[in-house]
């Protein structure tokens, strides 16, 4: 049985977690993860997933602000693990740290490596439209995402897949290619692929800036920017002065006349305008003060009017 340390954070980490408790080849000696942090409108301080996961099995759990500490290369050195193994977990390791493992610190990372290195990967590659993605095994060195590639397993991404199901998608797909890895690996028989610097790409985190939608774009892309920020921060714009966000929608052949933003409502469907008046059909949405509904039933509550365009300021 090899030992192993595995670092990781939140839902994403999960699966390999579990596989690696579930698999009689390996044992968890320590969890590290990210600190409690306030979530929710109470701010509740609340532990990362993997730390829940990690105590419903008795697993020690170190939760180390950094680990360029003495003291974090002594609790994690002391165990003399043969593998760390890291899914999300969002701090970059020391080479100090990087040393202390037999068989190497292997990452699990959501893109096809070197394409979109750093944070969100699986966001980007919705937002950007891409057909493909998948989860890449590394080995890893004391950059962000530019260690050695091991492994890789391959995925389309559907036409109206959001990031959310394409983040639990990934995850799911993250253990057997974790275990293949270990593996192979430990029995030599593996050799790591240097990344190709010259495709690299790097992304960074999502923020609240990126929400607000512009119509004056061809319909795709704003299937991509409303898939690609569900479940957060989700796409927004103004409908009669309020906030209205867009969970999903579908690309159509309809066409909508009027200026980008304009809405047309058509036997409880609801098109929006986009550049050269393609027509997007808002499928579920949410506004303010109101409950996250499908397009119907918003119609119902509120008809929409001639003319009408989202994120536009009205005169009251």
């Amino acid at each position: 049985m090899r030992s192993v340390v595995f670092m990781g954070s939140p839902d994403f980490a999960i699966p390999a977690l579990q596989a690696l408790i579930d698999s009689p080849d390996y044992d968890v000696k320590l969890v590290v993860s990210q600190t409690d942090k306030p979530q929710g409108r109470k701010q509740i301080l609340t532990a990362p997933p993997v730390k829940q996961l990690a105590l419903q099995y008795n697993i020690p759990v170190y939760q180390p602000k950094t680990l360029r500490t003495p003291e974090a290369l002594e609790t994690i050195g002391s165990i003399e693990p043969d593998f760390i193994v890291v899914a999300a977990y969002g701090k970059i390791l020391p080479q100090a740290i990087l040393d202390v493992p037999k068989f190497g610190c292997v990452n699990l990372h959501g893109s096809l490596l070197p394409k979109y290195r750093g944070a969100a990967p699986i966001q980007w590659s919705v937002l950007n439209g891409d057909a493909e993605t998948g989860v890449t095994s590394m080995l890893m060195n004391a950059g962000l995402d530019t260690g050695d590639i091991l492994l890789t397993a391959k995925t389309p991404i559907g036409e109206n897949e959001t990031a959310g199901e394409l983040f639990d998608r990934l995850a799911a797909m993250s253990p057997a290619l974790l275990l293949e890895t270990l593996e192979l690996l430990a029995n030599g028989e593996l050799t790591p692929i240097p990344q190709n610097e010259a495709e690299a790409t790097v992304v960074g985190m999502l923020d609240k800036e990126m929400a607000t939608l512009d119509f004056n774009v061809p319909a795709r892309e704003v299937h991509n920017k409303i898939r690609g920020l569900n479940p957060w921060p989700v796409a927004k714009t103004t409908f009669e002065n309020k906030t209205l966000k867009l969970f999903a929608g579908l690309l159509t052949d309809r066409r909508v006349p009027g200026v980008p933003g304009t809405l047309l409502a058509d036997r409880g469907r609801l098109f929006v305008s986009c550049a050269g008046n393609e027509g997007y059909e808002i499928t579920e949405l949410q506004l303010e003060g109101a409950k996250r509904m499908p397009a119907a039933d918003f119609l119902r509550g509120h008809p929409v009017n001639a003319g009408t365009v989202l994120g536009a300021k009205e005169v009251e």
